[in-house]
């Protein structure tokens, strides 16, 4: 599956004269706030038996996979988060069949990392975020 693919559509209001900062740094912000969120629908995928490996979606456009969990726009934020899983990624093709065991090797251990997939115009990468601890 082509990147096109996930993103038929453009972010409303897109500026490509105005210089703007990296869009990783609204991401880590977002990604900070949505975290106990994120874990918790995370535990549930596993708990529930949907699947051990939980990927989440990152975008700022509409795409098709996953289902939404925040909504950017309801939430007043830069980046929508969608649910997905593993076997949903090798059946979309985003991660091809044979290249499963090579992603399960690096895939982290979903209690303490987010597995994220960023897409932004440029394309589209798995990142491994950490859940933030909380300190009493």
């Amino acid at each position: 599956m082509d990147i096109e693919e996930l993103m038929p559509l453009q972010p409303e209001g897109d500026k490509k004269d105005k210089k703007k900062d990296s869009p990783l740094v609204s991401l880590e912000k977002d990604l900070d706030l949505y975290a106990d969120s994120i874990r918790e629908v995370a535990i549930d995928i596993m708990f529930e038996g949907i699947s051990s490996h939980p990927i989440f979606i990152a975008h700022q456009h509409s795409v098709s996979i996953g289902e939404v969990i925040l909504n950017r726009d309801e939430l007043n934020t830069n980046w929508t988060i969608q649910a997905s899983t593993l076997e949903e990624f090798v059946e979309k093709g985003i991660i091809n069949p044979e290249k499963k065991v090579l992603f399960l090797k690096s895939y982290k251990k979903p209690e303490d990392f987010m597995c994220v997939f960023v897409i932004v115009p440029e394309g589209a990468n798995f990142i491994y975020y950490p859940y933030k601890t909380k300190r009493a």
